[in-house]
């Protein structure tokens, strides 16, 4: 996925955003170089040099961008583990982002699971052990009277993008990780740079810090955080209220992403807020967008529509409901039905088995819609999966539960004596909580199953044939989705939007041309698919009237060439001197 740059100008190189021509640059000497957005170390130019005063702060060679990217990869290598790449990643981003960027596109495969999930997840768990230089902004509970004066100090209302804020209550399945999770902030946001060009210089990463429960890290002398339990109810709901309402005051065409909130606050906050302005939740919509597009893609190769599926989901918290919700939300736009007869075709199952009317107060907020009638299951086992699944036979079957090898062999099997091609993912994350692996999955189905997993896997063969492992990586969906609502500016992420950026995923599926190929685009190709979906999401808005951009190309190719040109690339642009203001 290596950065290229056509040399022949674009109509639109004239936009504010456009990735083309010279940058301006008011920093000289040592604070050149201590600017990661604009330094190039070795790499600056003998005129550069010149011009901003380098002259004595470099060696004599001038080297090109692929000459250090190899350098780079070098030291990385050496590195002694995973946790150690990460260390030396987050060292090299802090000092220069184009080789950053450039060094990942260059090794995405190896390289995805050393900035993200796995490792990202020890880095957090080790946050205040690790800890060198702090990035992004910490807002803190006890504090809220500092908080529109402290995010005021990342610029002006023209300078931000995206923000991505948490408040570190539910990580990467590890749970409560308090003001760790400022890291969670900062991959998301790395990871719409390198899968969408968010310019990097205007994202925003925050944590919102109210405690923790994590008896581990109040337990510990060097936790940076706040060293007290959580703090919740309304005045949770305040400090939230008012990092939300600071953050549209103060930059008003940003876009917040909301990251790992708990169960308790992640869909309630986004159903508060995404009435009024252009949110977006990972964790409820972006896991159900790229779910949703991978069963689209298995029901192509099934021969079977979506409105005929049965679906199960065995683990009931955020990412399960919000998967739930957006089948549920695509199988009522399909057929017409009301988006209660939808939810009719899903069954959630959760620790108490499944969920039914008579749990009442044990059931979540966002449960609620998808608890069955007791009466549908009068006289029937419902307490464990393997009941479900042999009541349902359903086509498909999907893990969100961190249960590892809850898909056991009997299950998988009661599944696979019911329909020609299973669809099983299991998506727990990190690959320890799988619920099952693809070898065993294919084994126990002949060689049938549709299978699609949380974590990267390898290829898996059976009787000879080589069958390939789509990843329903968040990645090649939220990137694309918060690009065409940044560059659109649409004042809302309508539930059609979303519906439009599953089709262009889906759209994109190896598995349409071969069944036995990955039911969802590779990692590698993420670029190209974030601008199809950004494309997608951009004209829906327009559809809908809620793009406040002016001037979007209305032809295919025109908007295409559009958003590629507002895309940031990890390359080096010529630096235009101008005055500090």
């Amino acid at each position: 996925m290596a950065a290229t740059r056509d040399t022949q100008k674009s109509k639109f190189a004239h936009l504010p955003l456009s990735s083309s021509g010279p940058e301006k640059c008011s920093y000289t000497g040592v604070d050149l170089l201590k600017s990661p957005h604009f330094n190039k170390g070795s790499a600056f130019s003998a005129e550069e040099r010149s011009t901003f005063n380098l002259h004595g702060r470099l060696p004599a060679n001038v080297q090109t961008l692929e000459e250090q990217v190899t350098r780079a990869y070098q030291q990385y290598s050496s590195c002694r583990d995973a946790l150690a790449k990460n260390t030396f990643m987050t060292s090299m981003k802090e000092q220069n982002e184009v080789l950053y960027y450039r060094l990942i596109q260059d090794h995405l495969k190896e390289m995805f699971s050393i900035i993200y999930t796995p490792t990202e997840g020890d880095a957090i768990q080790n946050f205040s052990r690790l800890f060198r230089q702090p990035e992004g902004c910490f807002l803190n509970i006890l504090d809220k009277g500092r908080v529109e004066k402290d995010l005021a100090k990342w610029g002006s209302a023209d300078d931000i993008d995206y923000i991505v804020v948490t408040d570190g209550e539910e990580i990467l399945g590890i749970g409560d990780q308090g003001a760790g999770g400022i890291l969670i902030s900062i991959a998301k946001l790395v990871l719409t740079t390198l899968c969408a060009g968010i310019h990097p210089d205007r994202t925003l990463p925050v944590v919102l810090d109210c405690g923790t429960d994590n008896h581990d890290l109040l337990n510990d002398d060097l936790y940076l955080g706040l060293r007290r339990p959580r703090i919740r109810g309304k005045e949770y709901d305040e400090f939230v209220d008012l990092f939300v309402q600071s953050a549209r005051k103060l930059y008003p065409k940003a876009y917040i992403h909301f990251e790992d909130f708990g169960l308790l606050n992640a869909r309630r906050l986004l159903d508060k807020y995404r009435a009024n302005m252009a949110c977006f939740n990972d964790d409820v919509q972006g896991t159900g967008c790229v779910t949703l597009a991978a069963i689209m893609a298995g029901l192509h190769v099934s021969n079977l529509k979506l409105i005929d599926m049965r679906l199960v989901i065995f683990g009931s918290g955020t990412a399960g409901t919000g998967i739930a919700d957006q089948i549920r939300d695509a199988i009522a736009a399909e057929s017409g039905k009301s988006k209660e007869d939808a939810a009719k075709q899903i069954w959630c199952v959760d620790k108490p088995g499944l969920l039914v009317k008579s749990l009442g107060d044990k059931l979540q907020h966002a449960q609620v819609e998808y608890a069955r009638d007791d009466k549908e299951w009068e006289g029937k086992e419902h307490g464990d999966l393997l009941s479900v699944v042999k009541e349902v036979k359903p086509h498909v079957l999907i893990g969100t539960s961190t249960k590892p090898k809850a898909f056991t062999e009997e299950i998988v099997k009661e599944m696979a004596k019911h329909v020609d091609r299973p669809i099983i993912f299991p998506l727990s994350n990190p690959t320890r909580l799988h619920e099952a692996d693809p070898k065993d999955l294919n084994e126990w189905t002949d060689g049938k199953a549709l299978i699609a997993t949380g974590s990267p896997f390898p290829p898996v063969e059976h009787k000879g044939k080589k069958q390939e492992i789509a990843e329903a990586n968040n990645s090649v969906t939220f990137p694309g989705i918060g690009l065409g609502a940044i560059l659109c500016r649409s004042r809302l992420l309508s539930d059609k939007m979303l519906v439009a950026a599953v089709k262009a995923l889906a759209s994109l599926s190896p598995a349409l041309k071969d069944p036995d190929l990955a039911l969802l685009p590779d990692v590698t190709d993420v670029r190209n698919v974030s601008v199809h979906i950004a494309k997608a999401v951009i004209k829906q808005a327009v559809e809908e009237e809620l793009a406040e951009e002016k001037d979007i190309p209305s032809d295919d190719e025109e908007l295409e060439e559009w958003i590629k040109e507002q895309m940031w690339q990890a390359t080096y642009r010529p630096l235009e001197k101008v005055d500090k203001k």
